[in-house]
Parts: structure tokens; sequence; C-alpha cells
């Protein structure tokens, strides 16, 4: 039994040995040179572990920049990182140009550089023209300053705008709040007017149903009848004269060019 422990212990002291020398070795340097003065001295030692593994960076950080490579860029970032080349370096770019520095320098996409150009210059924030058969182009930061004024005083504008008109409503608010505290005489007032406004309605429709006999109404009835009997007076006179016209024509009678178009026998004006 005692000899299975000291095993056991010789056999535990030589794996930890190996973990220890797995995480720490030490190199001693020779001495160089006539009396060991040059270079590393005698002793000196060099810690692989150490120098393989600086604590330079946190964890974290190493974590989170690792993230944002895999997460790629946003949009707005594009638009950014972009308007960023064209303000540090101050130069006119052709679109193939951009697609060469835009990844390389900002991490946008060479894919994605051709849209997100195209949005600045839809929101004129970067400026294009023709030349030849080439399309340049640039923005200036002065130009960006300047539009960003101008949209600030708009904006400001309209804030001041949206102020005075809140002011306009809370006044008409506090103005139409006098006089309706809810008391008992209001409630009483309230219902009496819900009671008149029902009444109203009734007799409305009450109205609506003799509405025929009113005056106004029968009056219009009386100018809409005497168009319509003018009217049909006029095309009896046609069909007199039509009449007249074929039996001169033709020497038809009456009776038959009543008959083959339908004509009544006692067709005559309205008197």
């Amino acid at each position: 039994m005692v000899a299975g422990r000291g095993v056991g212990g010789r056999e535990r002291g030589r794996r930890a040995e190996s973990t220890s020398s797995a995480k720490r070795v030490a190199v001693r340097f020779p001495p160089k040179g006539p009396g060991g003065a040059a270079g590393r001295g005698s002793g000196a030692e060099f810690d692989f572990a150490r120098a393989a593994f600086p604590a330079q960076i946190p964890a974290w950080r190493q974590l989170a920049v690792e993230m944002s490579k895999k997460r790629g860029l946003s949009v707005e970032e594009k638009r950014a990182r972009m308007m960023e080349i064209f303000f540090e370096s101050k130069d006119v770019f052709q679109l193939k140009d951009l697609e060469k520095i835009a990844p390389k320098e900002k991490g946008i996409t060479s894919m994605s550089v051709k849209d997100v150009l195209q949005s600045l210059v839809d929101d004129g924030m970067v400026d294009t023209d023709r030349i030849g058969t080439s399309n340049y182009f640039w923005a200036f930061p002065s130009k960006a300053l300047h539009a960003r004024k101008h949209k600030l005083e708009e904006l400001e504008k309209q804030l001041a705008e949206y102020n005075r008109k809140k002011e306009s409503l809370q006044e008409n608010i506090e103005k139409s709040k006098i006089g309706r505290q809810d008391t008992a005489e209001r409630a009483v007032l309230t219902k009496e007017l819900a009671a008149l406004r029902q009444k109203k309605d009734q007799l409305k429709s009450e109205i609506e149903k003799y509405k025929e006999c009113d005056p106004d109404v029968v009056e219009e009835i009386k100018q809409a009848n005497k168009v319509a009997k003018e009217a049909a007076n006029r095309w009896t006179d046609n069909i007199f004269s039509v009449k007249s016209w074929a039996k001169r024509k033709f020497g038809f009678e009456e009776s038959k060019i009543n008959k083959t178009f339908g004509i009544p026998e006692d067709f005559d004006y309205i008197d």
C-alpha cells in the first residue's frame, strides 16, 4: 500500500512538472564574445510563454473587435465612412477608385460602394459630374458644413413655428375651460341641450315627410312642368312638319304615315 502511494505521488509530480514546463519555457543564452560581455550574458533567460501571450489587450476588447467584424457595418456607418474618405483626402475620385479604397481603409465592401455613393449623391452630400466618358465624385467639408448650417436653420424655424402653434393651442384650451367646470347646473343644462337636439331631429324628420307640400318645392315642380310642356310641343311641331313634307314629297296618306311610324291618331299639341 505504501509503495502504491509512492508511485502515485511520483506520477503526479511528473504531471505537474510537464504542465509547468508547458506553461513556462526558460532558455539560458551562453555568453558571447571574449569574457562573455557582449549580448545576453550567462544566466539570461527568455520567457516564451510571456512573449507569445503579452497582456496588451483585455480579452473583452478583443472579443468586441471580433464581433464588430462579424456584424458588419450599417448603412449609416457606411455613409459616414464614405464621407470620411472625401473629407480626409479632399480629392476627386472615380467609382473604380472608391471601390478599391473603401474596402481597404474603411471596411466598406466593394459591392456596396456604388449604392452608398449614389445615396450620398441623391441627398446632395456628394457632388458628381461627367467629364468625357467618366463620372467623377467629390465632397468638401466646407459645403457639408454650409449644408448642415442651412438645415439647422430650417429646423430651428420649424421648431419655433411649432412652439408658437403649441402655445396658441394651449391658450385656446385654457380659454375653452372657462365656464365649463363640472357643476350641477352644467349637468342639468347639458341634459336639456341633448333633449332639445333630439327634438330638433324629430321635427326635421316630420318636415321631410311634407316636403312635397313646401311652396318652394311646388314652384320648382311648376317650372319643371312648364319647360317639359314647351319641349313636348316643340317636338310635336317637328313631327307635323315631317309628316307634311312626306305627304308632299311622296304623296303618302296621313293614316299610312301614322301607322308606319307608330304615331297615334289623336296625336296633338299639349294645352
